[in-house]
């Protein structure tokens, strides 16, 4: 890149140049623009930068998108709506099996049969 846009610098046409590149004029302003006035240790540094940021912005995208998954989870789940110290887990169980008021009573040792062990 840097070398093309030397070339054109030092006189050269722009479609000559293009022709002999292989490619587009749009290409070469593109450059140009981008890269005009720059030497090529300068250019590899911006561009060693530019490939870092979209880096980092995946990985932030990436923990945002983790976070969110996280939050919907924990907001969907009984465990979150308690208040904080109580034990309302029961109570959900309680009112998924259709029984308004009543506490589930879960198993407080594994000797306790369960409906799965008969």
């Amino acid at each position: 890149m840097i070398g093309v846009l030397k070339e054109a610098d030092a006189g050269m046409k722009v479609a000559d140049l293009c022709r002999k590149h292989g490619i587009s004029d749009a290409t070469f302003y593109n450059w140009r623009s981008r890269y005009g006035g720059m030497d090529v240790s300068e250019a590899r540094r911006l561009r060693q930068l530019e490939e870092e940021n979209q880096r980092l912005k995946r990985l932030v995208a990436d923990q945002a998108l983790d976070i969110q998954v996280l939050k919907d989870v924990l907001g969907k789940s009984e465990f979150a709506r308690a208040a904080p110290g109580s034990r309302a887990a029961g109570d959900g169980a309680a009112r998924l099996f259709g029984a308004p008021g009543v506490r589930a009573r879960w198993p407080e040792s594994p000797d306790v049969p369960t409906a799965s062990a008969t």
